[in-house]
């Protein structure tokens, strides 16, 4: 399955998790596309080039997955993921923050744009990539 893995990529910490996720889903025999691979999203940095490259990249793949951490989730992450819908696409998100583990009353959770739009995983403290690639790998296998 070809799979968008949208995430924020800004800092070493997120870089290395997108790196590891995206190996584990790859040995499942997914076609990962990662958008911190992308030529485009070296620097120099060409904004326009970058998106281009970016809604192209979603358009294509069958699955936009989505880290959705934060109590605010990066801007980028969530467009990607909304923009897949839209088109309508696939798309999983999945959060390893636990302030929103568990949650369900609406009130302490992600925004309900994302939470009532597609499916989304939650993972708890012990948490690692290649925890959450095993099971986005389940979830994507069930849904074919």
């Amino acid at each position: 399955m070809r799979i968008y893995l949208a995430g924020p990529l800004f800092t070493a910490a997120e870089r290395e998790w997108n790196r590891r996720l995206a190996a584990c889903l790859r040995e499942a025999g997914h076609d990962v596309r990662l958008p911190q691979e992308f030529p485009e999203n070296q620097p120099p940095f060409n904004p326009m080039l970058i998106y281009r490259k970016d809604a192209l990249e979603v358009r294509l793949a069958d699955v936009v997955v989505a880290w959705l951490d934060g109590p605010d989730p990066d801007s980028g992450t969530c467009w990607e993921h909304g923009y897949k819908l839209g088109l309508g696409g696939r798309a999983l998100g999945y959060t390893t923050d636990l302030r929103f583990h568990g949650a369900t009353d609406g009130l302490h959770d992600l925004n309900l744009m994302l939470t009532k739009s597609a499916p989304l995983l939650r993972f708890d403290s012990d948490v690692t990539p290649e925890r959450v690639a095993y099971a986005v790998h389940i979830f994507l296998e069930q849904g074919k």
